[in-house]
């Protein structure tokens, strides 16, 4: 199968409804409500991530959205406009990569990728044309005849690709796949879904619990924490601007300090913290209180050192500050560094550095979030409902 000819079914128009829609599914699994009235869409062609640790609800709204499992209550799911709702997986129009391929041992590499074709009743020519077209696509031209357990793990990941695309689908689900890959092959398999995808333009939902994949590969990012959404958004805004101090220790920020909400002012807040007020930008709903607690979140990387009061920027949160223990990662330097409510870790890239006179510890307003304490949230939960 050509490439464009994939390319060309995911095109998108101007103005076009999402490809997507997912409205109000909730699913419980005896008591525990593993959805909790989601909705969510995604726009043709985009590389929408679900991410969210174990138990958040990402797999189980994969599986909705495949068919592969009926949610106890649900508004609608439509796929390029079409209601699904009550339609089995085998007629929705999406294909899911699982993490452990779900290849068929007694079959061939091409026999594999022919199955969804030889289901739906596709001569054995045309299936063989497309076959060895989608690997081509897939960068494993000649193994249409290799037995599974011929291949590498990232080899068997690229046919599961294969089988997926084989089919046409307007959506590809892929449900954590990288998972069973040692570590550097799964950011090699990183850089290649994101060239399929850019290479194709196919919409991908993602769904994985690694910070690093979702913000390596997304247009957009969902979190979910207990069945609900806590923040979406381009990765960016939730690596920079976490909605909540949960967001912000999940996306991997090394240092919250907790304190109360004198003002916000635009978008900066200030925080009072052991009689130091610090700045930053505030990340939580308008209509926070002062006298609110508060968290405020910082980068190791974007912590500054400097030996002096003048050794900082005008405007910017300095703190005195007595060296703490030093922790080496190869590329790096952890430094931590004792302040007067407590340690901050500052991220060291010159191990020359010498810290010997460090009296300072410092960060711009604009490197630092300020966010609720809250959890469980609704940060950017989804959309209004269509139609």
């Amino acid at each position: 199968m050509p490439t464009n000819e994939l390319a060309q079914n995911a095109s998108p128009a101007a103005g076009e409804a999402p490809v997507l829609y997912v409205e109000r599914a909730t699913h419980r699994f005896g008591d525990v409500v593993a959805l909790d009235d989601v909705s969510i869409t995604a726009q043709r062609g985009e590389f929408l991530t679900l991410l969210g640790e174990s138990g958040s609800g990402k797999t189980t709204l994969l599986r909705i959205i495949a068919g592969l499992e009926r949610p106890t209550r649900i508004g609608r799911i439509a796929i390029d406009g079409a209601d699904v709702s009550a339609i089995p997986a085998s007629r929705r129009n999406c294909t899911t990569v699982f993490q452990h391929y779900a290849l068929f041992p007694h079959m061939s590499v091409g026999q594999n990728i022919e199955y969804g074709l030889r289901v739906r009743g596709v001569a054995r020519e045309k299936r063989r044309k497309r076959a060895e077209g989608v690997l081509e696509l897939v960068r494993l031209p000649d193994k249409y005849d290799r037995r599974v357990h011929q291949l590498s793990g990232g080899e068997r990941q690229r046919v599961a690709l294969a089988r997926a695309l084989v089919t046409q689908p307007s959506i590809l689900l892929l449900d954590e796949p990288l998972g069973a890959l040692d570590e550097k092959l799964r950011v090699d398999m990183q850089v290649e879904l994101k060239d399929l995808h850019e290479q194709l333009g196919l919409t991908f939902i993602y769904v994985t619990h690694s910070q690093e994949e979702a913000l390596t590969m997304s247009d957009r990012i969902i979190l979910l924490r207990q069945g609900r959404v806590v923040q979406q958004g381009p990765p960016q805004d939730l690596f920079d601007r976490p909605a909540s101090r949960f967001v912000a220790d999940f996306m991997g920020v090394e240092n919250l300090l907790e304190g109360t909400l004198e003002s916000v002012t635009g978008e900066i807040a200030v925080v009072r913290l052991q009689g130091h007020a610090l700045r930053g930008i505030w990340c939580g709903p308008r209509a926070t209180e002062p006298g609110t607690p508060v968290c405020v979140a910082v980068r190791a990387e974007r912590v500054r050192l400097a030996t002096e009061q003048q050794g900082f920027v005008q405007g910017a949160n300095g703190i005195p500050c007595r060296t703490g223990a030093t922790i080496y990662k190869g590329k790096y330097l952890d430094q931590t560094l004792e302040t007067d409510f407590g340690p901050v870790k500052a991220r060291i890239w010159d191990r020359d550095t010498d810290l010997s006179d460090l009296a300072y510890v410092w960060w711009r307003e604009g490197d630092c979030a300020v966010t609720p304490l809250g959890g469980v949230g609704t940060a950017g939960v989804g959309p209004a409902p269509i139609g």
